[in-house]
């Protein structure tokens, strides 16, 4: 692949991080000019990820049907639509307006894309690919806190709109670069691809969705509840350095997968998915540990967070080779789907949990997730080795 096209990706992917941390950073004001609680947040969000869910299901056929550079085009279209829907939106129940474009347009291009990189680039590119997602989702909230201190929330939607249309122009263009590499490679139509209800026969994908909402469930679920969890069991600690914490895992996951990228060639995504879960486990023990002070328990989520990095590269790298080329768009597309199903409510039941529990049960719960993920993985892995040397497809 050319090295102009993967930079086209690779902004892509930026573009796909950049409206996820708006709605978090500029929700407290947000909620002031509205005049609604502030749990009417969660509304708009699991609004956004219903049509994120939506969009990656209905992904194969538009893959079937659409080149996978008109989908980014307009995938990011749909999502400047949302954008500048949200900057005008002087009442809250104007936002509804506007969460279909805004989720619509992340869920076809996030598995379009991943589905292309998965047949035609290494895992180390894949890895690479994650890490510009996050690059997305770590810049979008300065520009809202730059657009609240100089202007207002409105402007923060705005002007990551203006640098999603810019990204979206720099996609238009590249489009002679997608056809000049689909001819150098040869590459084969997706019009016969299969569909969902085909896909969800095959065997061992039913495990790995099971996977992927365990491994969701536990991403999501440390980003929304870890400064809770400092604030919660160690005393002494001040809420400035419980909420720095919260980036622990998020960083974590950038540091993990930035390392993946040089070593998944070599080991291949089966023996790192298991050295990042141990890892993984290694971090959650940490957190466990009744340990004096915060530094051990710091230590054990960002553990976490390396642990969990190369996981969801490496399980969407291996769908071409573990279920068929003519398979992994389906598969892929439902791969997002419960991805987006697991980060979406786990993190809410955990904190219905929680209040009756107390926030000390998050280490059993990350471990039960880690737990599933891998097991569940492991089981797959072993259905479609059977299945390659049975030459049996189905279930």
């Amino acid at each position: 692949m050319g090295a102009l096209l993967l930079a086209v990706i690779y902004l892509a992917f930026v573009s796909l991080g950049l409206p996820d941390s708006l709605l978090g950073s500029g929700w407290p004001t947000m909620q002031t000019d509205f005049g609604v609680p502030s749990s009417y947040a969660g509304y708009v969000s699991m609004s956004v990820s219903f049509m994120t869910i939506l969009s990656a299901l209905i992904a194969p056929y538009i893959i079937r049907k659409v080149k996978t550079q008109w989908i980014v085009v307009l995938s990011i279209l749909l999502t400047v639509v949302g954008l500048v829907g949200f900057s005008l939106s002087t009442e809250y129940w104007m936002l509804f307006l506007f969460v279909a474009p805004y989720g619509l347009g992340a869920g076809s291009v996030d598995a379009a894309l991943n589905n292309y990189v998965a047949k035609h680039c290494s895992s180390a590119v894949m890895n690479f690919l994650h890490c510009f997602y996050g690059v997305g989702a770590m810049i979008s909230p300065y520009i809202m806190a730059a657009a609240l201190s100089q202007a207002h929330w409105n402007e923060g939607y705005r002007r990551t709109a203006y640098i999603q249309a810019g990204i979206m122009l720099v996609c238009l263009l590249s489009v002679p670069l997608w056809k000049k590499n689909a001819q150098a490679d040869g590459e084969e139509s997706e019009n016969d691809g299969t569909g969902i209800k085909e896909a969800l026969k095959i065997r061992g994908v039913i495990p790995t969705l099971i996977a992927f909402f365990a491994y969701c469930s536990g991403e999501a679920t440390c980003f929304l509840w870890t400064s809770s969890y400092f604030a919660g069991t160690k005393d002494g600690i001040s809420s400035e350095t419980a909420a720095a914490f919260s980036s622990l895992i998020f960083g974590g996951l950038m540091f993990g997968r930035l390392i993946s990228a040089f070593v998944s060639d070599r080991l291949g995504d089966r023996l790192l998915i298991r050295i990042g879960i141990a890892v993984e486990a290694a971090g959650i023990l940490l957190i466990f540990l009744p340990l004096p002070g915060y530094i051990f328990t710091a230590v054990g989520f960002a553990a976490t967070g390396i642990g969990m990095g190369p996981v969801y590269p490496a399980i969407q790298h291996m769908a071409p080779l573990n279920f068929g080329r003519r398979n992994s768009a389906a598969v892929i597309g439902l791969q997002m789907a419960s991805a987006y199903i697991g980060s979406t409510f786990m993190p809410m039941v955990f904190g219905l949990l929680q209040e009756g529990a107390g926030i000390g049960i998050m280490p059993f719960w990350l471990a039960l997730f880690a737990a599933m993920n891998i097991g569940m993985l492991e089981f797959a892995y072993s259905r479609i080795k059977k299945q390659k040397q049975s030459g049996v497809h189905k279930l």
